[in-house]
This record gives structure tokens, C-alpha cells and sequence, in this order.
């Protein structure tokens, strides 16, 4: 069983805090994948990694890319895994639940990104946490403070006292 991981962002946007999650999930040696819920964002997605550093950029490919099992890290908006990732980020709602029952499931890790200050994405993240939990997953909550530390707020199952 994979670990679920939310971060519930409130000082800094996704798009500044999802490159750095995949330079460390690369530094461990994973595959990543970055699940959007539309093609818009995923596009979106797929040039800010190219551009976010002036000095690097992340590897990554798409669909519309040769050889997409080659990619370390891999964006799509489909239940795809041709990388055999290691860990799998969800932005913009995405649904994890159906993923984590087939051969799209990451190995290691699924990540949860989402706004707090957008209504929808808050919504989403907090039933997506209730179907996981009532379906026995491993779940960490973390929150940015005000400085952008992540802190954790919450794991299920709770631990025994």
C-alpha cells in the first residue's frame, strides 16, 4: 500500500512548490508522474518546467512525446503509467482513488496538490481524504505556515495511544 500524501498550499502556488517535490523525488532515484484534470494545465505545467530555473529544467515528457516510458518525470491527464513511476503527483483535483487499484498505481507515493484558497480544490481535497481514509489508505495531511513550511496536521490511520 502506497502512502497518500495532501499539502495544502497557502502561501505558495502549486506551480512553486510541485518542481521542487520531483527535483527530490529525482534525487532518490523515483520516477515521477504528474496527473492534471485538463489538458490546459497539464500545458501549463509542461512549460513551467522547462523554464523555472534559468540555469536547469526538469526532464519530463508527455504523450505527444517520443518514447514516454524513457521520461523520469511523465504529465498526462489519463490513468496512464508508461514511465512505472515511483510516485505519483495529482494537481487540480485529479482523482486518485482509481489509480491506486490498477496498473497506473505508483510504487511508492501519491501526492495530493491543492489550493486552499480555491473553493473547489479545498472541497475536492477533503472528500478525496474521506473516500481514502474509509477505504484504509495511509494518509498524511501537511499545511504550509506562513513562512511555506510544510507542517503535518493530520495521519490515518491515527496512531494508538
Amino acid at each position: 500500500m502506497v502512502e497518500i500524501s495532501f499539502y495544502h498550499h497557502q502561501t505558495r502556488k502549486i506551480e512553486d512548490t510541485l518542481p521542487k517535490l520531483l527535483e527530490v523525488s529525482l534525487g532518490r532515484g523515483w520516477r515521477a508522474i504528474v496527473q492534471a484534470a485538463s489538458p490546459q494545465r497539464l500545458d501549463a505545467l509542461d512549460r513551467h518546467l522547462w523554464a523555472y530555473k534559468a540555469e536547469s529544467f526538469l526532464p519530463h515528457g508527455t504523450a505527444r512525446d517520443a518514447s514516454p516510458g524513457t521520461q523520469p518525470i511523465y504529465l498526462t491527464c489519463a490513468d496512464d503509467n508508461p514511465n512505472e513511476a515511483d510516485v505519483r503527483f495529482f494537481v487540480e483535483g485529479a482523482h486518485i482513488a482509481p489509480i491506486l487499484s490498477g496498473a497506473a498505481a505508483p510504487r511508492a507515493r501519491a501526492v495530493l496538490l491543492f489550493d486552499g484558497e480555491n473553493s473547489g480544490e479545498l472541497a475536492n481535497a477533503r472528500a478525496q481524504w474521506k473516500e481514502l481514509r474509509d477505504a484504509g489508505q495511509k494518509l498524511v495531511y501537511q499545511q504550509q505556515d506562513e513562512s511555506g513550511r510544510w507542517i503535518e496536521k493530520a495521519r490515518e490511520p491515527r496512531a494508538k495511544a
